[in-house]
């Protein structure tokens, strides 16, 4: 899709609301469009993935969601986490900041968290949660270490409602390559790839294992180097470096 080719798609903006996951959802279901945001001031049940809360600072972040209707297999649609955070990515880069995935759904700048993905499947389409601190100027003492701003980053205050369209329309884009121009998809994330040669530890399926990161496998897996083998892992409940 070239710059003439995009479009503006519909946008619901809420002062408040308890989650825009759950606003996308129930919209999808009365047929709102592919691309359609929901954009919320505050989310009083925003959450993350594992249930876990997920706050953002009114008139300072962005919390929105975008209902997405695939055209490819429904077996492809695990990839969407990950063009995702390539598409936040290659926005934050346009603004000079030098973004990684940490697989599979979060984005980071010089190793503090800048975004947070989550993707909910529905029968007929995926909402894709976005929380991205944009304006942010400061965050309480148990956050500081580990996450951080574009104004942090940057040293400027940005349009919020511009970075929400250039979000868009990068995921727009990039999901028009999923089932065409994956390998070269792969080949960027695992350039971004924030956990290679990293020692983690991972929870999947209520079972824990510790291992090196080897990077991003040809369909989007992660390859850990697990007691003197290689695993690969198509999803993870969660996964904390290991100091």
């Amino acid at each position: 899709m070239t710059p003439q080719e995009e479009r503006r798609f519909p946008l619901l903006y809420k002062a408040s609301t308890e989650s825009t996951n759950d606003d996308a959802r129930a919209w999808a279901q009365q047929g709102a469009e592919h691309g359609t945001v929901v954009w919320a001031e505050v989310q009083t049940k925003g959450r993350g993935r594992r249930g876990a809360a997920w706050m953002s600072q009114s008139h300072e972040s962005l919390a929105f969601s975008v209902i997405l209707r695939p055209k490819f297999s429904r077996a492809l649609w695990p990839r969407i986490s990950l063009i995702c955070g390539l598409a936040v990515c290659k926005v934050l880069e346009k603004h000079g900041l030098i973004a990684e995935v940490k697989w599979p759904n979060d984005v980071m700048v010089q190793q503090k968290k800048v975004c947070g993905i989550l993707i909910e499947a529905s029968e007929s389409a995926v909402i894709a949660g976005i929380g991205i601190n944009v304006n942010v100027s400061d965050f309480p003492n148990e956050l500081k270490s580990i996450a951080t701003s574009m104004l942090i980053e940057c040293g400027k205050n940005f349009d919020r409602q511009e970075i929400l369209s250039e979000i868009q329309q990068s995921l727009i884009r990039h999901l028009l390559r999923v089932d065409n121009d994956f390998t070269s998809i792969i080949q960027e994330l695992r350039e971004r790839c924030y956990l290679t040669g990293k020692s983690v530890r991972m929870l999947v399926a209520n079972q824990e294992m510790q291992g090196t990161v080897q990077g991003i496998g040809k369909n989007g897996e992660l390859m850990i180097d697990h007691a003197g083998r290689r695993e690969c892992y198509l999803q993870a409940d969660e996964i904390r470096i290991v100091s």
